[in-house]
């Protein structure tokens, strides 16, 4: 978790300095262990967390609120909670995501992993807030395959969703980008997709391709797929008015008459 924090303390101070107005970090920014039982024995709250604790501070020094995944301990003590969490100007933790839908996977030529073996699913989709930004809702990673959520976010007039990620090669590569722009047209909003990059253990690589994605599904950035000796950081401009002008243009009209309102 030290390195891992000593890799985002500078990307929190470029960000500040080229005049960002949030930071989103991807999905388990602290750790991605090796085994179930490894990821249950790192987790800490976030009261008493280093990782979290550094980025509080520095979102405090620099002024600057940041989104961020990390773990925390499940009650009961058998698992931990993949969530994601709001840190405003002011370095406290504001909003709390936990994610609802889990990655068990058995792939062709592809790891096999049971998320939930170590994971507590949330119960909950987290309403949009106000940030500095624009309204913001928060889910991770698989739950980018489940249109519910940014249906059900839309209809809560969502203006960003962010989607921080550790998505696999096999799958990334076959559906990453769509899924990304699928949900940034069906909600008519910005997606924000920071997402894990490279190795993390002899059984775990992630794709990379950090993305945002406006709310008529161009790709306004994307960064790579390999581990450069910086970590990488993009900034781009949220014009909330296009937003505005896309959802009165193309209003979508949901005929809740004949199914149901998500």
């Amino acid at each position: 978790m030290a390195y891992n924090l000593a890799q985002c303390l500078p990307i929190v101070r470029k960000a500040a300095m080229a005049g960002a107005r949030a930071l989103f970090l991807p999905e388990a920014s602290d750790y991605i262990a090796s085994t179930s039982s490894e990821t249950v024995s790192l987790a800490k709250s976030t009261a008493a967390s280093p990782f979290v604790l550094g980025l509080q501070n520095a979102a405090k020094e620099n002024r600057l609120p940041i989104n961020v995944g990390v773990h925390e301990p499940a009650q009961n003590g058998q698992k931990v909670k993949n969530t994601v969490i709001w840190i405003n100007e002011e370095g406290k933790i504001t909003q709390r995501y936990q994610k609802i839908h889990l990655f068990d996977v058995d792939i062709e030529g592809g790891p096999v992993l049971r998320e939930s073996n170590s994971v507590e699913k949330g119960e909950r989709i987290l309403p949009p807030f106000e940030t500095g930004v624009g309204r913001v809702g928060m889910t991770i990673c698989f739950d980018l395959r489940f249109p519910e959520i940014s249906l059900a976010l839309a209809r809560q007039k969502v203006q960003i969703i962010t989607y921080p990620s550790a998505f696999t090669v096999p799958t990334g590569k076959a559906h990453w980008s769509t899924l990304l722009r699928a949900r940034a047209i069906e909600s008519q909003s910005y997606v924000v997709a920071a997402a894990q990059v490279g190795a993390h253990n002899e059984k775990r690589r992630s794709y990379g391709h950090s993305m945002i994605v406006s709310p008529w599904g161009d790709v306004v950035v994307e960064l790579g797929e390999e581990l450069t000796e910086e970590p990488e950081m993009a900034v781009a401009n949220i014009d909330l008015g296009m937003a505005e002008r896309i959802k009165k243009e193309m209003p979508l009209l949901r005929r809740t008459d004949i199914y149901p309102e998500v």
